[in-house]
Order: structure tokens, then C-alpha cells, then sequence
């Protein structure tokens, strides 16, 4: 029923029911108005300001920006979920830290209230004519684009792996998924010995250092509860190193040498066979050199790519599918009225969601400025903050630029465990997330950086 049936049919029920003195209807109405200006809304064509897809981190931060400065009903967000994730809270919520419930909030609590939202899926992007289309055939005009749609996970390009996933009481699990994440604890419960694998895909990652964050926090699982002497810990990185910013591979390193984990680089998860239970790995250095692993709990990693209907429209995506964009300006190469952020962009960033804190005050100062026929003025450097948990009370904040540098935030070597930061990840994070970053107010640590180099103490 469309909505201005379900209003003639409150209307007419209402004029029947005053008849008779009731004003029940009349409640029923208001109460239908008010469903309506908060749910989806649903149309065949739309006209805007400023189109942003994706609901996500960056999508939200952004729209909110814009939404205050543009005023309402300016932006639509096409967005199709019904709950928000903070999923950089997948990791502890597989070591048991954390609940499922703690991680995701309704979505219709986190969009910006002067937004408009088309709770449907992008299908179609035309940059040609400024349209996108809807999976509910809604076509969106727009004078400005934000594509800001993550990244997708292809758990099915694994033959036997989704068949594994589903398995109750399986041995395989994976944090990526809100499907999967619980899981992980109950492998963890039931790991008495054997072999404990973790793997790291051969693809673009969405947080890269939470593959190995479980694998940590597993290894100090089994310790705490006397197990480890009977498992093996293996971590198979499609990577060539153990970490991508040498400055804190070089902190890991020791770590997995002191706990004992055995970590094998180039080396990639293509199959499982969970009758089995076995998992085959092929060396990427060798392609057709492939071999077997025996598990007792595997967690997997799926490789991620940007989604389809993202990667279909040429026009818009490099080779690998991500948004051709300026790295600093993060504005499209070629459709200047285009803009990306996050993990669906092409910079060549590490794909977190502190990457899309610092990107989300460049990008909405440059699409004003876009807006406003004025020149792009701010850049991003290629923040990006991985806090590299390492158990159940230690972390590293690993922090650094485009150029793998550390760019680092305290007045302390970040290259070190620390309860600190730990505390910082598991309690203080999600609060910044909901309250501040989400609502456009958090723009990463770049002005706390500034502070805090006044201080040192012993930092080298």
C-alpha cells in the first residue's frame, strides 16, 4: 500500500470514528505520520544535493557534515540495512570480551536526522547522467555523489567454506560476519588440541590487523584455560610479512616467536573440506604448489572486493574495482561532481574505520567546496590506526601515513604492549564511534597529535 493510500484509508476510518466521538483514529494517524517520516522513504524519483550510498562509518560521518551545513532534506542516503555495526568490535566479541548485542545499533538511529533514507541498494551508478538507481527502481538525481558502500565479503569464492560456516558446532569460524563472529567462541571452547589456523586472504582487507588480532587473543584463550601445550597456533598470511608497516612488524615478530606461533607467509586458503577437516593452502610464490592442513579449529578470513554493482560501472572504478580517486583530494579522476570514502575507495590507505574518521573532514570540505565551484583544498595524508590487540589485556596502536611511516598520536612508543591501549580499544573506541564520529564530530586524532607532541617521555 503506498502511503498516500494508507493516509486516504487513516482518513476516511477517522472521519467515520469522529462521528461517533472517538478520536482513537486520530491518535492511530498521528502515530502513522510520525512511522512515516522515520522509515525509508519510497518513491520512483528523487531528486538531491548531495547523494551519499552507503550507510556505513564514513557514509554516516560525512552525511551528517553535510546535513548540518546544506540543511535539511538535502541529502539522501540509499542504504539497505536495518542495523549498524560497529565492527571493529568483531575481534573482541570473538575472544569473548564482548557481546553480538554491544556491536550493532538500528539504523535508523545513527542516520542523520535531516536525511532523507532510501532503505534499498544501490544497483546502478550512470555518472554520465548524475543518477543512481535502486534495487527498488527508484532513480536518484543528484548534484553531487558520495560513494561510500565498503567492501563485500566473498566467503562463497572458497569452495567449502560457507558449508563449513554453517556447520553447528563446527570447527570453522570467522569474525568478518555478524553471521560468523559468535562462533569463534564456541571453536575456541571446544579446541582441546590439534591444529589452530588463521589465515589472511589474498585480497584487500577491511581492518588487516584483525586476522591476526584473533590469533592472539586465541593463543592467550588456550593459555589462560592450560590448553596450549596440546595446540599448535599457525597464522597462513597471503602477506609477505607479518605486518605491513615495518616499524610495528617489527614489535610482532618477537611476540609470535615468544607464544610460539608458527606463521607462514605467501600462503593462501583455497578450499576447505569440513568432512575432513582440512583445509587446503596454495603458495602463492609457487601457484600450483598447493597443500593440506589438518585443523581442529580454522578461522577464515574471506576475501573481500568491492561490491558488484559498485565494480560493474567502469566508469567509476580502477582494475581492481575500487573508485578511481584522487588519493589526496579523494574526489573521482574523472567526474569531479564524485567523491568516495572508506574501504570502497581506491587511495591507497589501509582500509579502517580511523581511515575514514581522518578522511571525513577532507571529503566533506571538498564536495562543499565542489559544490561552490571552489578549489580542493584539503588533502589526506593516509591516516590510518590499527590497534593490534595482543590479548586480553595488551595492545599496540599502530598508526601511520600513505607511506607506512608511523604517524603516531601519544607521547609514548606505540611499538610496545600496552594495557593502555588496550583499555583505549575496548572501552573508550566504541563510545568515540557512537557519540562523536558517526554524528560528524570526530575527524581522527589529528589535533590530539598536535597536543600531545608538546609531551615526550621517552618516546623514540
Amino acid at each position: 500500500m503506498s502511503v498516500l493510500q494508507m493516509i486516504s484509508l487513516k482518513l476516511s476510518r477517522m472521519s467515520r470514528n469522529c462521528a461517533t466521538g472517538s478520536n482513537s483514529t486520530i491518535i492511530s494517524l498521528y502515530a502513522a505520520l510520525r512511522k512515516f517520516s522515520a522509515a525509508p522513504v519510497l518513491a520512483d524519483k528523487h531528486e538531491c544535493q548531495v547523494l551519499v550510498v552507503g550507510g556505513g562509518a564514513g557514509g554516516c560521518a560525512v552525511a551528517a557534515k553535510l546535513s548540518r551545513k546544506l540543511g535539511p532534506d538535502k541529502v539522501i542516503i540509499v542504504e539497505p540495512a536495518d542495523r549498524h555495526y560497529y565492527q571493529p568490535m568483531f575481534t573482541l566479541i570473538g575472544g569473548g570480551m564482548k557481546r553480538l548485542e554491544q556491536s550493532f545499533k538500528p539504523m535508523a538511529s545513527v542516520l542523520p536526522k535531516d536525511v532523507k533514507w532510501l532503505q534499498e541498494k544501490a544497483e546502478q551508478f550512470d555518472p554520465k547522467n548524475n543518477t543512481v538507481i535502486t534495487s527498488g527502481n527508484n532513480n536518484i538525481k543528484y548534484d553531487l555523489l558520495l560513494i561510500a558502500v565498503g567492501l563485500q565479503l566473498n566467503y562463497d569464492k572458497i569452495p567449502g567454506l560457507v558449508e563449513a560456516l554453517t556447520i553447528p558446532n563446527g570447527k570453522v569460524c570467522s569474525i568478518y560476519s555478524p553471521k560468523y563472529v559468535e562462533n569463534t567462541l564456541e571453536c575456541l571452547r571446544q579446541t582441546e588440541n590439534g591444529n589452530a589456523v588463521f589465515t589472511f586472504p589474498a585480497s584487500p582487507v577491511k581492518c588487516p590487523g584483525a586476522p591476526q588480532k584473533i590469533m592472539y587473543i586465541s593463543e592467550h584463550y588456550f593459555r589462560k584455560l592450560n590448553k596450549r601445550g596440546n595446540i599448535n597456533v599457525i597464522y597462513n598470511t597471503a602477506l609477505p610479512v607479518l605486518f605491513g608497516v615495518k616499524h610495528y612488524a617489527d614489535a610482532l615478530w618477537p611476540i609470535v616467536k615468544k607464544r610460539n606461533v608458527t606463521v607462514n607467509t605467501r600462503t593462501n586458503l583455497v578450499e576447505v573440506k569440513p568432512s575432513m577437516d582440512i583445509a587446503i593452502f596454495e603458495n602463492l610464490d609457487k601457484p600450483n604448489e598447493k597443500f593440506e592442513q589438518q585443523y581442529s579449529m580454522l578461522h577464515a578470513v574471506p576475501p573481500m572486493s568491492a561490491p558488484d554493482e559498485l565494480a560493474r560501472c567502469k566508469d567509476l572504478v580502477n582494475e581492481a574495482g575500487f573508485v578511481d580517486v584522487n588519493k589526496s583530494t579523494m574526489q573521482h579522476v574523472k567526474y569531479k561532481n564524485v567523491f568516495a570514502i572508506g574501504d570502497c575507495s581506491g587511495s591507497p590507505n589501509s582500509k579502517t574505520a580511523a581511515s575514514a574518521a581522518a578522511q571525513s573532514p577532507v571529503v566533506y570540505r571538498n564536495m562543499i567546496a565542489a559544490l561552490e565551484g571552489e578549489e580542493l583544498k584539503t588533502t589526506y595524508d593516509g591516516y590510518a590506526s590499527c590497534p593490534l590487540v595482543t590479548g586480553y589485556r595488551s595492545c599496540i596502536l599502530a598508526e601511520f601515513d600513505y607511506d607506512l611511516n608511523p604517524l603516531e598520536t601519544f607521547p609514548v612508543p606505540q611499538n610496545k604492549e600496552r594495557y593502555s591501549m588496550f583499555v583505549l580499544k575496548k572501552s573508550l573506541m566504541p563510545a568515540l564511534y557512537w557519540n562523536m564520529m558517526l554524528k560528524g564530530y570526530w575527524n581522527g586524532p589529528s589535533m590530539m597529535r598536535k597536543i600531545m607532541s608538546m609531551f615526550k617521555f621517552g618516546k623514540n
